[in-house]
This record gives C-alpha cells, sequence and structure tokens, in this order.
C-alpha cells in the first residue's frame, strides 16, 4: 500500500490518500491539544501509545459485533483505514458527570449517572462544537431521518456497554468518551477515528487518579506516564 499526498491534517492524526480509493492511511500525532486548540502541546511517544491503545479497542469492539473503519495497524503510528464520510456530529457517551457536564448543569464531579448519557456535539471548530439537540441534527442535515439518529445513539451505548466492564476489570473506571461514525462506501455506518486517552477520560477504580487528556488540560503533568499505563492495563 503506497502513501500518498495528505488529504487532511486534524488535532491529533494526519489522513492520507494511497493507491486504493477506498483506503486510507492515519497516521497519529504527538500534539497535544485542548479547548478548541486553544492550548497546545506535545509529548513525544504519544502518537504511538494512541495508535496502540485505540488498535486494541477497535479489535475488542469488532470482536463484540461493532463494525469500525479499521483494516490494520500498518507501523507504530499508522493504520489503514477504510475511507469513510464522517458523520459531522461528535458523540460523547458519558456514565460520570465531570468536565463540561459538570459545569453547564451543575452536577457535582464524580457524580454516577442514573443512565448512560449520549450528547452531540456539531463538528465545527469555527463555532466551537456546539452542543445540539436532535432536532438541531435534522435542522442541519447532519442525518438523514430520526431513524439514523437513534442507530447512532444505539451504536454508542453498545460500546459503551461493552468498554464499561472491559475497563473495570482492568481497575479503570470509564468516565466518559468521544467518537465518531463514518459510512463507508457501501453506505454502512461504522466507528471512525479512534478511542484513546484523548478521546476518554480513564480514573483509577482505587484513587479516582486522572489518567487520560485531562492530565494536559489540567497542568496535571506526567501525560505519557498516564498514557503508558492505560495501555499496560489493556494489554495486561
Amino acid at each position: 500500500m503506497t502513501k500518498q499526498e495528505l488529504l487532511y491534517e486534524g488535532k491529533g492524526k494526519k489522513l492520507y490518500k494511497t493507491d486504493d480509493e477506498n483506503l486510507l492511511i492515519s497516521e497519529f500525532k504527538d500534539d497535544l491539544t485542548a479547548f478548541n486548540a486553544e492550548k497546545k502541546g506535545s509529548e513525544q511517544g504519544k502518537g504511538a501509545l494512541n495508535c496502540k491503545i485505540s488498535t486494541e479497542l477497535f479489535h475488542l469492539l469488532e470482536k463484540n459485533g461493532i463494525k469500525t473503519h479499521l483494516v490494520k495497524t500498518i507501523s507504530q503510528t499508522e493504520q489503514l483505514v477504510k475511507k469513510c464520510k464522517i458523520v459531522p456530529i461528535e458523540v460523547i457517551v458519558r456514565n460520570i458527570a465531570t468536565g463540561s457536564l459538570s459545569k453547564r448543569l451543575g452536577i457535582k464531579e464524580g457524580t454516577i449517572l442514573p443512565f448512560t448519557l449520549v450528547e452531540f456535539c456539531l463538528k465545527d471548530d469555527a463555532l466551537g462544537d456546539p452542543f445540539i439537540n436532535d432536532d438541531h441534527c435534522l435542522l442541519l442535515n447532519l442525518v438523514q431521518n430520526e431513524n439514523q439518529i437513534k442507530e447512532i445513539k444505539d451504536i454508542a451505548k453498545k460500546i459503551n456497554s461493552i468498554l464499561l466492564p472491559f475497563f473495570d476489570s482492568k481497575n479503570l473506571r470509564l468516565i466518559d468518551f468521544k467518537i465518531e461514525l463514518g459510512f463507508t462506501k457501501d453506505n454502512e455506518l461504522v466507528l471512525a477515528d479512534e478511542i484513546s486517552p484523548d478521546s476518554c477520560r480513564f480514573w483509577d477504580k482505587a484513587t479516582n487518579e486522572k489518567l487520560d487528556k485531562d492530565r494536559f488540560r489540567q497542568d496535571l503533568g506526567n501525560v505519557k506516564m498516564a498514557y503508558e499505563e492505560v495501555l499496560k492495563r489493556i494489554m495486561g
């Protein structure tokens, strides 16, 4: 598979064309960003850690019936993935209150939610990725119909139902996570992007120590060590 010109560069990854029009190469970057890229940094080796973590979690999800864009991992920082038309919605799945949920609604950080909460954000950096509801999704033509909204939520909740017990067995609390979905050339809705400490919040089950990108957001330090610890537990 030949890596060709750069197609897209985001905050955490680069996407390259290949000699197959239906396949892309996704390269994980060492860059760190927070607060809609207002805060920027870099951590050497972070890209490789996220690539490995995301690969392992996508394989876990695939074994449990979740279809993904991942074809195979081809280097320490690169995956071969199916080309997808990304749904312009960030899907946020919450199990425990923290971050923007606590700030917006006054729910005390650490509160266990009575049910899995699925929220949507519009993927638009210029607008600050604002929160949107189901009607906004239809109004903005982000989805085709209400059934597609339900399908997105069902996939998100199924992913959560797989990851929650998995991480619990690794002595990690899965606080919340963000996913992106996309349509393949066959019009199949699949999990795309990544699942990693960049897109999830993990707290140690015993101490509630934060082992994710919040260490960068909140200037807690030891970002790479936290990501390494997550990978160690996943592989352990």
